[in-house]
């Protein structure tokens, strides 16, 4: 065997090795971001009424009131998560994730470098959630192989 066949060989092994466990990585990553936004759900109804003044005042939310701009994100937040962590409608899920991320980005006026930082992370992330899917371990995938072949 040569050593070109031997690398050939050798990196088609470490990408099978790499597959077979990429569903632990899209499980890791669907139960951080459901934790990420779960957690700020919950700060928003801890200080329902912080929560509306910071919406009324300082929040530019565009298109909306701001009571329903509350109400929408926090309950957004604290459902979406859920579904992300069981793995069901994971890309629709995903993609309603991105959207309040962005929302969330653009509409905060004196959001700091660290916080875009942290948005850019949250929605790269979303990215490679709606690409790959949600793995192995979601019921997105029991439900596709029962049902849908």
């Amino acid at each position: 065997m040569s050593a070109l066949q031997y690398a050939v060989s050798t990196s088609k092994l470490s990408l099978k090795s790499l597959d077979a466990i990429q569903w632990v990585f899209l499980l890791v990553l669907r139960l951080w971001l459901a934790k990420v936004f779960f957690l700020s759900g919950l700060t928003k109804i801890q200080s329902w009424e912080t929560t509306l003044m910071l919406f009324e005042y300082e929040y530019a939310v565009p298109l909306l009131s701001p009571y329903f701009a509350a109400v929408l994100a926090t309950i957004a937040e604290l459902i979406i998560p859920i579904a992300l962590v069981l793995g069901l409608f994971t890309r629709l899920t995903i993609i309603a994730l991105f959207l309040l991320n962005l929302v969330a980005a653009i509409s905060y006026p004196d959001i700091s470098p660290a916080g875009v930082k942290d948005h850019l992370i949250w929605a790269l992330a979303c990215i490679v959630l709606f690409f790959y899917g949600p793995g192995l371990a979601a019921l997105d995938y029991f439900i596709r192989r029962k049902w849908f072949e």
